[in-house]
C-alpha cells in the first residue's frame, strides 16, 4: 500500500478538495492539505469517484480470448470466412482456439460440420454464450472424448461424441496438455484503464490451478484489482488471503435444467455452511425453477441471481420477497439486441435485462460485463442502460431505462453486497478511486487502488 495525496479534485459537488490516502485508506479530505512526502496526483479540477466493481467477469477466459480466433460477427459472418479464420498458427498446445461463435455464421456446429471447415489440426470453438465448446474430430481424439465420461459430453444415438461439450471448461482444459491458465497482466491493465478496481470472478467450479493463478497474480501485483470468487468449491480453502470467497456459483443451464430436489440439496449444502448462492439464470424456466426451490427451502442474505436475462414481471415480487439481488448485464442490449429481436419471442422482449422495474420494486441491482462474453467497458454498459439501443438503433425495453447516476451506482456496491449502498469517497474508505473527466460520457484519467496509482 502506498501513500498518496490527490489535489484539486471535485467530490460529490464539492470542488477544490484534496484527498490524503495513507496505508491504502482515505485519512483526510479537505482544502489546502499539506504534503507529507507522499506521491501527488493533481486532479486539475476533475471528479473523483469510488473505483468501479465489475460484479460478474471471467478473468482467465478474458485473458485467453486475446490469443484466440474470433469466430463470430462482426469479425466472421459466414462459413467461408470462418474456414479462413481457422487457418492460423496453432497455440503452444497445438490447438486452434476459437471464440465467439454464433449460429448465424455457419449453423449448428458439430464435429462433422467443423471437419468440413478445418480437419488437419485439433480445433475447439466456444459458443459466444460461453456454455459450449465444439471440437472437430482431431480435437475429439486429442481430448479423448470417446473414452471420457464427463456428463457435459454430448453423444449421438450410437454413443459417438458429437464434438459438443457443455459446461466443462475446467475439465476440458485439463485434457489439453500445456493449456495452463493464461497470465492476467494485460487484463489487469485494461481493467485499470477503465476505472475498475474490483472484480467478482463468476467462473463456476474453479480448478485449483485457476485459483492458484489468481492468488499468485494478486500477490505479485500483476493483478492489482481486488478479487471476489464465486467458483470456490464448497468447503475448499484458499492458498492466499488476498481473494475473498463469495457466494457459491450454481449454473442452471438451459442445456440441462436441474432436478428440483438436486438443486435444493446443493443450495442447502451451501447455506448450511453459511455460504450464499449465485445462480446463473438466463431463461424464464431457469428462473422459475430457482424461485420455486428457494420458496420451499428459504434464502439467506447474499443469495443472488446472475444475469436475469429474462425476468417475467410477475416474478419480481417473489425476487423481492426472497431478498435476492440481481447482477445483470444491460450491455448485451447494445451488443446483441438485434439478435434478441430476431430470435427471442416478441412476448419476451419486455423481460430482457430488466433494470428500472427491478429497482422500482426495491430489488438490489448490480451491473457487470460478463466479459469476455459481453462488452467489458463499464462506461459502455452504463450508456446501454440509459439508452437501451440495439446495434441497429432500435430501442429494446424503453420502460427499463435508468439515468446516469443510478447506472453508475450499480457499479459502486461492495463486491460482497452487489446492488447495496454505493461506496462513497469519505474518510475511512478504501483508497480505491477513479479520476474522471467533467465531460459526458466521462473518460477515465487515473485509477488508484489502495493508494497506488495503477493507471
Amino acid at each position: 500500500m502506498s501513500h498518496l495525496l490527490i489535489t484539486n479534485c471535485s467530490v460529490g459537488g464539492r470542488h477544490s478538495l484534496d484527498i490524503r490516502i495513507t496505508g491504502g485508506v482515505i485519512t483526510e479530505i479537505g482544502r489546502g492539505l499539506t504534503r507529507h512526502g507522499e506521491d501527488v496526483l493533481d486532479a486539475d479540477g476533475n471528479q473523483i469517484i469510488p473505483g468501479l466493481c465489475d460484479h460478474h467477469i471471467h478473468l482467465h477466459a478474458l485473458a485467453a480470448r486475446r490469443n484466440s480466433v474470433e469466430c463470430g460477427p462482426p469479425a466472421v459472418r459466414n462459413s467461408g470466412e470462418l474456414a479462413a479464420a481457422l487457418q492460423v498458427s496453432p497455440g503452444t498446445d497445438g490447438w486452434v482456439r476459437g471464440v465467439g461463435y454464433f449460429e448465424s455464421v455457419a449453423g449448428d456446429l458439430d464435429r462433422d460440420a467443423l471437419d468440413h471447415l478445418h480437419a488437419s489440426r485439433p480445433v475447439r470453438i466456444q459458443h459466444r454464450s460461453g456454455a459450449m465448446w465444439v471440437l472437430n474430430t482431431a480435437g475429439v481424439v486429442a481430448a479423448g472424448l470417446e473414452q471420457a465420461d464427463h456428463p457435459g459430453i454430448e453423444r449421438d444415438a450410437a454413443g459417438k461424441p458429437t464434438g459438443r461439450v457443455w459446461r466443462a471448461d475446467s475439465w476440458l482444459r485439463a485434457r489439453i496438455p500445456g493449456n495452463a491458465p493464461p497470465p492476467l497482466r494485460d487484463v489487469a491493465t485494461e481493467l485499470s484503464r477503465l476505472g475498475v478496481t474490483a472484480v467478482t470472478d463468476a467462473t463456476p467450479d474453479l480448478a485449483p490451478e485457476s485459483i492458484e493463478s489468481i492468488c499468485a497474480a494478486m500477490s505479485s501485483r500483476e493483478l492489482p484489482q481486488r478479487v471476489h470468487l464465486l467458483g470456490v468449491p464448497l468447503g475448499a480453502s484458499l492458498p492466499s488471503t488476498e481473494p475473498t470467497v463469495g457466494p457459491y456459483k450454481i449454473v442452471l443451464a438451459d442445456s440441462g435444467l436441474p432436478d428440483l430436489e438436486q438443486l435444493a440439496a446443493v443450495i442447502e449444502s451451501a447455506h448450511s455452511i453459511g455460504r450464499a448462492i449465485a445462480a446463473h439464470s438466463v431463461s424464464r424456466e431457469a428462473l422459475l425453477i430457482l424461485l420455486s426451490v428457494l420458496g420451499e427451502i428459504g434464502s439467506i442474505p447474499g443469495d443472488r441471481i446472475e444475469h436475469g436475462a429474462l425476468i417475467p414481471i410477475e416474478s419480481i415480487s417473489e425476487i423481492n420477497r426472497l431478498g435476492l439481488a440481481v447482477v445483470t448485464q444491460p450491455g448485451f442490449i447494445a451488443d446483441r439486441g438485434d439478435d434478441y429481436l430476431e430470435h427471442v419471442a416478441a412476448i419476451d422482449h419486455q423481460d430482457l435485462y430488466r433494470c428500472r422495474s427491478l429497482l422500482d420494486a426495491s430489488v438490489p441491482v448490480a451491473f457487470s460485463s460478463d466479459a469476455p462474453y459481453g462488452p467489458l467497458d463499464p462506461w459502455a454498459v452504463i450508456a446501454a442502460s440509459q439508452a437501451r439501443l440495439t446495434p441497429a438503433g432500435t430501442v429494446l425495453g424503453d420502460a427499463e431505462t435508468i439515468d446516469y447516476n443510478t447506472a453508475l451506482d450499480a457499479y459502486l456496491g461492495r463486491p460482497g453486497d452487489p446492488g447495496g449502498p454505493p461506496r462513497r469517497v469519505e474518510v475511512g474508505a478504501a483508497g480505491d478511486l477513479v479520476l474522471i473527466s467533467r465531460s459526458q460520457p466521462p473518460s477515465v484519467l487515473a485509477t488508484v487502488i489502495a493508494g497506488r496509482r495503477v493507471y
